[in-house]
């Protein structure tokens, strides 16, 4: 039997590497004659880079950027070394919700502006072609912070320098775009690749939708929205080449707004996980096995929309193979399940019977519910 264990990441306590290799362990412990093929996946969000590298190869770059406080953290990008010049970069690297502590989480003061230290890295190898992986960031900034490390600073209606963070854009005025006032060189491409389609502002924008997840209350949700629908504006009317009606396009609420600032610069906006499969050649993969098995930390709604698990087990259905999901808690309901083409889903809390020991140890109950699997599913 031919086995595709395609995770995501399990957040905050398996990577997409580490949890397809539990997997494996487990299947292979119970059905050793199977050939099992591991392809992690990433949406966009922390281990897009790590599964790039791991699928792809390419040359890794430490490069030292900034948290969303501030503080001095190590990154790293991906340089494919192709003709195009591609390299991949990481948001979550800078941006990511990881990065703070639960309880210095406000996205009215955290910023992207590390970021810039990682696309100024790729830019500094000669990279032509930057694609920039969105998602699990801890900011709500509109991208403020990310164009301002690239030379685009927003100014208050004084001439001063705003301070950092989403609350801040309530008073932007202007944008200073210094000398030239270009902020990449020519013929750079700038492509965001992430799991949401969620605009800018409104009911469905950055801050209402995902504002919470980071520390917003609903006075701040308030608040974030209104600031980042005047920062859209100044962007709209003061960056050369931004697209009308910014606070609206598809993508532009991904990262907390960085989808919109990219869009601004003139890039685009995919999928991640359709870049994912199309780099990886895990369509190609999926037409020759008899299984897949993914997962990730958390198997909710927002898994059917549009994130790694979604595109994964919608292709398998088209090509009627049977999907099973591990994930660390399962809260979507089995009609939704089979209607996104999830023949069964097992979450480790309810193997373990305990949300501690999922947290605590989910290797092993990922190389346990695995074996458990080749069981019932292996010839």
């Amino acid at each position: 039997m031919r086995v595709l264990i395609c995770p995501d990441k399990f957040a905050g306590t398996l990577t997409a590497v580490e949890a397809a290799q539990a997997v494996a362990e487990g299947w292979r412990e119970a059905a050793p004659a199977d050939e099992l093929i591991c392809r992690p996946i990433a949406d966009g969000g922390p281990g897009f880079v790590e599964v790039l590298h791991a699928s792809i190869g390419g040359e890794l770059v430490e490069v030292d950027t900034t948290d969303p406080l501030g503080r001095p953290v190590l990154g790293a990008v991906l340089l494919a070394g192709d003709e195009a010049g591609t390299a991949y970069v990481e948001s979550a690297q800078a941006c990511g919700l990881h990065l703070v502590e639960p309880g210095e989480r406000d996205p009215k003061t955290t910023s992207s502006y590390g970021l810039g230290a990682l696309i100024e890295a790729v830019l500094a190898h000669g990279a032509r072609r930057v694609v920039i992986g969105l998602g699990g960031s801890a900011t709500n900034d509109g991208g403020a912070g990310l164009l301002a490390a690239l030379g685009a600073v927003g100014l208050d209606a004084a001439g001063e320098p705003l301070a950092p963070g989403g609350a801040a854009l309530t008073t932007c005025a202007s944008l200073s775009l210094g000398e030239g006032g270009g902020l990449l060189p020519g013929g750079v491409e700038l492509i965001a690749a992430t799991d949401v389609d969620n605009p800018l502002t409104g009911l469905h924008g950055a801050s209402a939708v995902y504002g919470p997840q980071k520390g917003a209350t609903p006075q701040d949700v308030t608040l974030l929205d209104a600031a980042l629908a005047n920062w859209a504006a100044v962007l709209e009317r003061e960056l050369p080449g931004c697209p009308a009606k910014l606070a609206e396009l598809p993508g532009g609420g991904a990262a907390g707004g960085l989808g919109a600032a990219i869009l601004a610069l003139g890039g685009t906006v995919a999928s991640g996980i359709d870049l994912i499969r199309e780099l990886t050649g895990l369509d190609g993969v999926l037409e020759n096995v008899d299984l897949v098995i993914t997962g990730e930390g958390s198997f909710d709604h927002q898994s059917l929309r549009g994130k790694a698990i979604s595109g994964l087990a919608g292709a398998a259905r088209d090509l009627g193979i049977p999907c099973v999901v591990l994930a660390g808690r399962v809260t979507t309901g089995r009609r939704e399940q089979g209607a996104a083409g999830v023949t069964e889903a097992h979450a480790l809390v309810d193997h373990f019977g305990s949300v501690d020991l999922a947290l605590a140890e989910p290797a092993r109950g990922l190389r346990e519910l695995s074996a458990r699997l080749a069981h019932q599913w292996s010839r």
